[in-house]
């Protein structure tokens, strides 16, 4: 109830508001009704914001109940600690856009135009965010620290990040500071999976996931490893 239905009903009213009230008015965008647009953006949204909660807050748990201490001076290397907390955030990853993608099948038939695109593009992102939860959490002092990012990073550069509208129909200044934000690499690449339309190749896209990724991961190993905010 906690970590499933919320996304389901947030995604919904999206659906409802933005898909059929508003989309009626705004019509196709890149030959796609404005629904259809607007899928692989929303379950992209759901996907970020599932594997970031999970492991920020379950890490920073583990941190407050003194239950890390018992992680750290057992026999467990550092890459499994990583991977076992990364795993939990990405299953609820999967979990959460396979609800929203069957929300989405109520309003909107199901278009695919590369499943395998799609299936690389999630599981990256759902990586990456675990790991820039886990990051959260090995930093977080206080659980007012695990929702400060999400409230005021998170959610900006998502919403951004092109899941409403496409980044060409922007004059080029405001495109070009829109390819700052690493989430619309993901968003591009997702939907062209989706719809074989995006805004960035999918080779930039696809690199950019493949970068931070490894960049996380080396920051979050290096940090547990040397027990930074983890030992007191």
């Amino acid at each position: 109830m906690q970590t499933l239905v919320p996304p389901v009903i947030t995604t919904s009213l999206y659906f409802v508001i933005f898909g059929n009230l508003i989309g009626g008015r705004i019509g196709d965008m890149a030959g796609f009704s404005y629904m259809q647009f607007i899928v692989p953006g929303l379950i992209m949204m759901s996907s970020i914001t599932s594997s970031y909660a999970n492991v920020s807050s379950s890490f920073f748990s583990q941190k407050f109940q003194k239950n890390i201490e018992e992680l750290l001076v057992a026999p467990v290397p550092t890459h499994i600690i990583i991977w076992g907390f990364v795993a939990g955030g990405v299953g609820r990853s999967i979990l959460v856009s396979a609800l929203v993608t069957i929300i989405s099948l109520l309003f909107v038939p199901l278009h695919v135009f590369s499943w395998g695109i799609v299936v690389i593009t999630l599981l990256m992102t759902a990586i990456l965010f675990s790991l820039a939860g886990l990051l959260n959490g090995i930093f977080a002092q206080s659980f007012d620290d695990v929702s400060i990012v999400p409230t005021f990073v998170l959610q900006p550069l998502t919403y951004l990040g092109g899941v409403f509208y496409a980044i060409s129909m922007l004059p080029p200044f405001w495109q070009a500071v829109s390819k700052i934000n690493p989430i619309v690499y993901m968003i591009s690449g997702f939907r062209y999976g989706f719809l074989g339309v995006m805004d960035v190749s999918i080779v930039v896209s696809m690199s950019i996931l493949v970068l931070f990724i490894a960049v996380l991961y080396s920051v979050c190993w290096y940090l547990i490893d040397r027990g930074r905010g983890l030992r007191s």
